[in-house]
């Protein structure tokens, strides 16, 4: 008699090839016109789902893990981050929790560089003129922007994404420094010629450029506050590819609007999807280059996640513990 197959319910539309291959393997409920779904939806599909498949925009709480069904095991997150899930609910109900990490790294690093660039050099400033029609050809002062060549970039969270940013901005001729929980392998830190800063305070005074890479916990929230932002120099950019409420958005604003930070490139927002007029506001004055979390949207990066949930989900309905489980203590 053939095993059953788990029911597994994906929450908004993901690749063809992904949905496809779900299907064939498990027994797959999709979400074919990608609306997002409500929480009541979220808590139905709880109650009837072997299998739920998320993305970093369903909020798991403990509301609907409280009334998920008995079937309820695996919670297999399409994305990286899992600050959209109770994981320690989760994990108290018996249900595991996975990521799909690795996957986005070099996406990530890819649009950062991009934001990196973009601001400093006014590309924004630069399209504007040009489809104003406003440009009546080269002058030696005109569109006047700053160069990275040669720029310190503190990088805030050495992991997987921070590393691949360091390993770019080093090929820019950027001084590479960083603030990280830990100090990272000596081997790596030797190929980036990477400083070490453990006070985060010292080192966002000392640079040009800090990019933020760090995950969305309780203890990141705010990292960058108002007293730490007001500790950068006023020549200094910031990127953020990580999660919004890392920065003190409210903040970073008024501290752009008064000229005592250069500029911004966002991907990221404190209360995303909506973003606040005035970040709006700046983008109009060149100040801000914003972002609608596109940072790892690659075709070949969402297959990848794909197939990481996939693995995931095989991996533990063939009663074994899934390679990118998530525990409470690992956040």
């Amino acid at each position: 008699m053939a095993k059953k197959k788990p029911l597994v319910v994906v929450t908004r539309k993901l690749p063809d090839a992904v949905e496809t291959r779900m299907r064939e393997l498990f027994e797959t409920r999709l979400n074919l016109d990608d609306r997002p779904m409500t929480q009541a939806e979220l808590v139905e599909a709880a109650k009837t789902a072997d299998v739920l498949v998320p993305t970093i925009t369903d909020r798991i709480d403990a509301a609907v893990l409280s009334q998920a069904g008995p079937n309820l095991r695996l919670i297999a997150n399409f994305g990286n981050g899992v600050d959209n899930i109770d994981v320690d609910t989760a994990t108290n109900r018996g249900i595991s929790v996975t990521n799909t990490p690795g996957v986005l790294t070099e996406d990530t690093a890819d649009m950062t560089m991009a934001l990196m660039l973009a601001v400093p050099r006014r590309l924004i400033d630069g399209i504007r003129a040009v489809e104003a029609d406003e440009w009546g050809g080269w002058s030696p002062t005109w569109m006047l922007g700053r160069r990275i060549w040669g720029k310190r970039l503190g990088i805030v969270g050495m992991g997987r994404i921070g590393t691949a940013v360091a390993r770019r901005a080093k090929a820019f001729g950027m001084s590479i420094h960083y603030h990280n929980r830990r100090r990272v392998a000596a081997e790596l830190e030797e190929s980036l010629e990477a400083t070490y800063w453990d006070s985060l305070d010292q080192m966002l005074a000392r640079m040009d450029v800090v990019s933020v890479h760090c995950p969305r916990t309780p203890a990141t929230f705010h990292l960058l506050s108002a007293r730490r932002l007001k500790l950068m120099r006023p020549e200094a950019y910031i990127v953020n590819t990580a999660r919004g409420d890392v920065v003190d958005e409210t903040a970073l604003i008024r501290l752009l609007e008064n000229g005592d930070i250069a500029g911004a490139g966002l991907d990221v927002f404190e209360h995303e999807p909506a973003i606040n007029p005035k970040l709006m506001a700046l983008t109009r004055s060149g100040k801000v280059m914003l972002l609608p979390h596109m940072g790892s949207a690659t075709i070949e990066g969402r297959i990848d996640m794909g197939e990481k949930v996939i693995i995931n989900i095989r991996t533990f309905m063939d009663g074994h513990r899934p390679p990118d489980r998530i525990l409470p203590s690992m956040l």
